[in-house]
C-alpha cells in the first residue's frame, strides 16, 4: 500500500523560534505517524547517527547535511542551532536514518525520524516522528511485564494503540500527540522491545476500542485495590465504558495497599511551592469520598486556623504520583510524620492492569479482558474508523 503523510499547514504561536514547523496528522492507513515528545527543556543533546544520514530544514526538503555516519552535541544556540561544529541559522532540525538503522538520542536508541526544535527560551524540544506499532513496540515494556501471561500483553496493546491514535486525534494542532513519560505511556524508544511484547502488539495490528463508532479515551493504571474509577471524577469524560467496574482480579499486586511516612515539614514546602500560604500542619482530614471510596476532597489546616481544602486528585498532584500511589488512602499524623495508607496506584480509571493479569492467569482471553474493564466499547480494525481520526 502506498504511504501517504497528510501535512496540516499552519501559523504556530511563538513557541518555537524563528521557524514555524509542519505538524504530520496520523496517516489512515498501515503506518500511521505518531509525534511524541522525548525530551523538553534541554540545554544540549547527543546524537549519533551510524549509517548514511539526512539533515532537513524543518519547515522544507533542503538538505542541511548529510554523511556516512556523525556523532555530534546539538545545542541551542542565540542564531539557532549548532550540529557538532556547524552553526545553522534556523529553529529547527529533522533527523533521518537508512530504513533498517536506528537514530541514538541520548544514549537511547529510536526509530523513525528526529526532529530537535529551539525554543523560545533558547532550549531543546526533541519529537520522535514514528510509525504507530514501532512506537507500541516501545511502549508495553514499560507499562506491563514482558514475562506476563501473552492475553494481557495483547489487551495491553489494543489500550496502548486507542490512547496513542485518541491523544493523537486531540492534539493534532499541537507541537506532539503524546510525552514519552508517566503522563502519556512511558515509551523507552526501541531499546526497549522484547520478543513477547513485539509479538502482542503484531497478533493484535489494527486493533483499537471505540464506542458508539469513536475512538475510547483507553485510560489504564497499574492497580485499582476492588473497584476502577468513574472517569469523570478526574476528567471531562462521561461515557459508559469509563464509568468504574468492580475489579477483584488485582490482589496479588505488590500495589494493592500500602503505606507512606513523610515529614510534615515536606508537605509544608510542597504547600508553599504551589503558592498555599500556611504556617506548620496540624491537620489533614478526609472530607468525602467518592463511588469508589477514594479521596473526593480533603481540608489541611495549620496552626493559625489557615485552612484550604484540595480534591484528591490535586493532593496526589501537590505530593507527586509516586509519593501518594493513589487517592485511595487514609490519613494521620504522628510525631511530626503524615502517615498515609492506601490501596492501588494509579488514576483508577479504565484497565487495571495487575486485573488484567489475574484473569489472564485464569485463562481469561484479551477480548474478554478488555470488555470487563471497558464495557460497552467495541474492539474494531481501525480502518473502520479511518474517516474519524
Amino acid at each position: 500500500m502506498k504511504k501517504t503523510i497528510r501535512f496540516i499547514f499552519i501559523i504556530l504561536p511563538a513557541i518555537l523560534w524563528p521557524w514555524a514547523v509542519f505538524l504530520a496528522a496520523p496517516l489512515t492507513d498501515d503506518a500511521m505517524i505518531v509525534r511524541v515528545c522525548i525530551a523538553d527543556d534541554k540545554p544540549e543533546t547527543f546524537i549519533s547517527l551510524k549509517s548514511d544520514y539526512k539533515i532537513y530544514a524543518t519547515n522544507s526538503s533542503r538538505v542541511l547535511m548529510e554523511g556516512p555516519c556523525l556523532t555530534a552535541k546539538v545545542v541551542a544556540t542565540k542564531d539557532g542551532l549548532r550540529v557538532g561544529a556547524r552553526q545553522l541559522n534556523i529553529g529547527g532540525i529533522r533527523v533521518k536514518v537508512g530504513k533498517n538503522s536506528k537514530i541514538y538520542v541520548g544514549g537511547k536508541r529510536f526509530r523513525g525520524d528526529i526532529d530537535i526544535l529551539r525554543k523560545d527560551n533558547g532550549r531543546l524540544m526533541i519529537i520522535n516522528y514514528i510509525a504507530l506499532d514501532d512506537y507500541l513496540y516501545g511502549v508495553l515494556y514499560h507499562e506491563v511485564s514482558h514475562r506476563w501471561p501473552m492475553e494481557v500483553l495483547k489487551a495491553q496493546a489494543i489500550a496502548a494503540r486507542t490512547f496513542a491514535l485518541y491523544q493523537a486525534k486531540q492534539n493534532r494542532l499541537q507541537l506532539y500527540d503524546l510525552r514519552s513519560d508517566i503522563y502519556s505511556q512511558v515509551y523507552g524508544g526501541s531499546g526497549s522491545e522484547k520478543w513477547s511484547t513485539t509479538m502482542a502488539v503484531n497478533s493484535t495490528k489494527g486493533l483499537v476500542l471505540v464506542y458508539k463508532g469513536e475512538l475510547l479515551p483507553a485510560y489504564y493504571h497499574a492497580t485499582c485495590a476492588g473497584r476502577t474509577e468513574d472517569a469523570s471524577n478526574l476528567w471531562k469524560v462521561n461515557i459508559p465504558p469509563l464509568d468504574g467496574v468492580e475489579c477483584g482480579f488485582c490482589v496479588e499486586s505488590p500495589h494493592y495497599s500500602w503505606t507512606k511516612n513523610m515529614p510534615l515539614w515536606k508537605l509544608e514546602e510542597k504547600l508553599a511551592s504551589a503558592g498555599y500560604k500556611m504556617g506548620k500542619i496540624e491537620t489533614v482530614a478526609v472530607l468525602s469520598r467518592n463511588e469508589s471510596g477514594r479521596v473526593d476532597k480533603l481540608s489541611i489546616k495549620d496552626n493559625a486556623g489557615v485552612s484550604v481544602v484540595l480534591t484528591g486528585k490535586d493532593f496526589r498532584q501537590l505530593l507527586g504520583p509516586n509519593e501518594l500511589r493513589s487517592t485511595n488512602f487514609d490519613v494521620s499524623i504522628k510525631w511530626g510524620e503524615l502517615i498515609l495508607t492506601g490501596r492501588g496506584w494509579g488514576h483508577g480509571v479504565g484497565m487495571c492492569q495487575w486485573g488484567s493479569y489475574g484473569m489472564a492467569k485464569k485463562g481469561i482471553k484479551a477480548d474478554e479482558i478488555l470488555r470487563r474493564y471497558y464495557p460497552g466499547a467495541e474492539i474494531v480494525s481501525v480502518e473502520k474508523i479511518q474517516g474519524k481520526l
